[in-house]
């Protein structure tokens, strides 16, 4: 276990200097899974097979796990066969990707395909997602490869075209053609991204944006649309912005019902352009919407055969309005505002924009996680946990105008992986933030009273099991602080906390220095030792008047068993040792007199901080009072050291027995004293060759 974890941490830190050296941006994405396209394509090349993916098989598996699980009457008879079996002549793209080529199939993924739809309107972002140099033709080996924002960072997934069909046709997203497979083959990359195609039902058309362009989604309750909607909607299509829009469901039978005027409840459309045209004399807005299915339309005012068209001046006309049944038609901004009830903007961060673009957001993106026992600390309802929540700090300089004080910036909250984790019954936890005004130092984790003693400046909406939460703010110039977290303790998660602000901004992750304050070592002549103490020793100790490992375990708990306040199951003979290394000045592996009186002394001080923080009495302390008993025995520790501490220290119910404690100040010591020894310049650094790292984590 002790190895498994001590590679997985590695592994993590491997990951962290990776990333901090570019990998994860769109040019430089991560290999999914380590699948490598090029080289898997021409492996199948000089081989002259067609790629089969064993990561993402043609099997029920990646089909889903129940209602299009291995025995759903939905994924009975399904075949898996590559487009150059269902087609003679497929095609990868043809005439430009439109949004005519992403139809719905069997899967309630309605919201994925309006982001799909989204992206052909922007060439740039499409092919961001959909690499150049894809077909059926040149080089064409059964393989394909796509690209997705995931959490922060850019990842390329590989697959084969082996595509599920059922009565010979694919099941699922398909092209109005028929011949053309790249929305189908970007749903398979999606689905194997999630781990099958059935976690893909069921969504917001803001997950998709945000994973297909890295940007920040702000939604709009079209039942109160601020008064300058029409406007936003029209700056966001010029700035490239997504966007996407719903009718609420009021029951489960509302679901995909169809409207008297041909709109589907529940279902998720595109916004693909806004435009003003004068009707009668009169200026008349109007919206474009998509429907994924391709082919159920609006049949109100300014829809395809509507009467509205014959009162528009010809060169508008010929150049809006279409009467094919492709699922694209003009309504009214009123009857938008009407029928439907939300709009979602998706915002392009800088790297996704054009370099003509002038307007763009100043941004900042921060990874973290909520642990049991060390930084989930629910929210502000919980006021004895809520201090251990991950806390950033955004410093907000520049005001939107000249002569104003307000500045606005956005925030969004976004938890991690959760789809893929729906096989294993788990869905998304409740989410949201708070930012309080702060004026202080930095390299400080905020501790319980600050947050008894202030009120918060603004929060997120709601607390809502939405995969990102986002809010927009306007607050005076100023230092403040996010404290992101679940509605409850205890709730495991990973997220991500993105700042968006229209000036330049500083932030940082508000969290502790790791630093020790450590007590001078008092090595007292054996002539200033008390005689008890001594005749003590004597006795513990045997003939060679030494301490070992085994004498010390037998010490430790003989005496720990008469303090019946205190829980433990005793000090383990790997805790002793522990003892006996950080203490041991000659090398002897046993402690002389004076040795064994430091380390008393140092257990009689560990004793006195335990039962300060053991606020509630238990014999034990839960993962708040051991942060706090940690700060006062000198130990200054960021999130993650206290993270590792927790896993490592704690039992089963998250509490540290006094054994634990003991020995975690013990190790926690030993660390530090080791690095300082040899950090002979006070620099923070040291260098190690293998040997010495070797001797010394062996010791250690």
């Amino acid at each position: 276990m002790e190895h498994i974890y001590a590679t997985g941490m590695a592994a993590k830190l491997r990951s962290q200097w990776d990333r901090s050296e570019g990998l994860g941006q769109n040019h430089k994405a991560i290999k999914f899974l380590g699948q490598d396209f090029e080289m898997l394509r021409a492996q199948c090349l000089q081989r002259r097979t067609l790629f089969e993916d064993s990561y993402f098989p043609a099997s029920a598996s990646s089909l889903g796990f129940k209602e299009l699980g291995p025995h759903s009457s939905k994924t009975s008879g399904v075949r898996w066969m590559r487009p150059t079996e269902i087609t003679s002549c497929p095609q990868f793209i043809m005439d430009g990707a439109t949004r005519t080529d992403i139809c719905q199939g069997a899967l309630g993924d309605c919201w994925l395909l309006a982001a799909i739809a989204s992206l052909t309107l922007n060439d740039n972002l499409l092919h961001r997602v959909v690499p150049h140099g894809q077909s059926f033709n040149d080089g064409y080996a059964g393989i394909f490869h796509f690209q997705f924002w995931q959490f922060g960072e850019w990842v390329d997934v590989v697959i084969d075209d082996r595509l599920p069909v059922k009565d010979g046709k694919l099941l699922f997203v398909h092209s109005a053609e028929g011949g053309e497979f790249w929305s189908a083959l970007v749903e398979k990359a999606y689905a194997k991204l999630n781990g099958c195609y059935e976690a893909l039902s069921g969504g917001s058309t803001s997950e998709g944006f945000e994973d297909f362009t890295g940007g920040v989604t702000e939604m709009y309750e079209l039942n109160k649309p601020p008064a300058d909607l029409f406007n936003i909607i029209r700056r966001a299509v010029e700035r490239g912005s997504l966007l996407g829009c719903s009718i609420d469901i009021t029951s489960t039978h509302d679901m995909e019902a169809v409207t008297f005027k041909k709109l589907v409840k529940g279902h998720a459309y595109s916004v693909t352009a806004v435009e003003e045209v004068v009707y009668r004399g009169t200026p008349t807005k109007l919206v474009r919407i998509r429907n994924p299915w391709g082919e159920v339309e609006w049949t109100g005012a300014w829809s395809d055969n509507a009467r509205e068209w014959d009162s528009v001046d010809s060169s508008s006309r010929s150049k809006l309005h279409s009467r094919s049944e492709d699922g694209e038609f003009w309504m009214s901004f009123q009857d938008f505002l009407r029928e439907f009830s939300r709009l979602e903007i998706c915002n392009l961060t800088a790297d996704a924009l054009e370099a003509s673009q002038v307007k763009k957001w100043s941004t900042s993106l921060y990874q973290g996680e909520w642990r049991r026992g060390s930084t989930a600390g629910g929210c502000r309802n919980y006021p004895a946990t809520f201090w251990l929540n991950p806390q950033f700090k955004i410093n907000l300089k520049h005001p939107d105008m000249v002569g104003q004080d307000n500045c606005t910036f956005l925030v969004a909250l976004m938890q991690k992986d959760r789809r893929k984790q729906r096989k294993e019954g788990k869905d998304m936890e409740t989410i949201g933030f708070a930012i309080y005004e702060y004026v202080g130092q930095s390299g400080v984790h905020l501790k319980r009273d600050f947050f008894l003693t202030h009120g918060s400046s603004a929060r997120s909406e709601l607390f809502i099991n939405l995969r990102e939460v986002s809010s927009r703010f306007r607050l005076p110039a100023g230092e403040y602080i996010i404290v992101p977290s679940t509605f409850e303790p205890q709730k495991e998660a990973d997220f991500v906390l993105r700042v968006f602000s229209e000036k330049p901004a500083d932030s940082e992750e508000m969290d502790d220095e790791i630093k020790a304050d450590l007590p001078k070592v008092n090595y007292l002549d054996e002539s200033q030792i008390d005689a008890g103490f001594k005749s003590l020793f004597r006795q513990l100790a045997g003939a060679d008047m030494e301490i070992s490992v085994t004498e010390l375990q037998t010490i430790l708990n003989r005496i720990i068993s008469k303090h019946k306040d205190l829980k433990t199951d005793g000090f383990t003979q790997e805790a002793c040792r522990s003892m006996i290394n950080l203490m041991d000045t000659d090398g002897s592996g046993k402690l002389g007199l004076t040795e064994f009186h430091v380390l008393w002394e140092k257990i009689k001080h560990y004793l006195e901080v335990f039962r300060k923080y053991d606020v509630d009495k238990s014999g034990t302390m839960s993962s708040f009072e051991l942060r706090m008993a940690l700060e006062s025995a000198g130990f200054k520790l960021n999130n993650h050291i206290f993270q590792l501490i927790i896993l490592r220290y704690t039992e089963q119910d998250l509490s540290v027995d006094f054994d634990n404690f003991v020995t975690c100040l013990v190790r926690l010591e030993t660390m530090f004293k080791t690095f300082y020894t040899l950090d002979t310049d006070s620099d923070g650094l040291i260098s190690l060759n293998f040997n010495q790292w070797l001797s010394l984590t062996m010791f250690a």
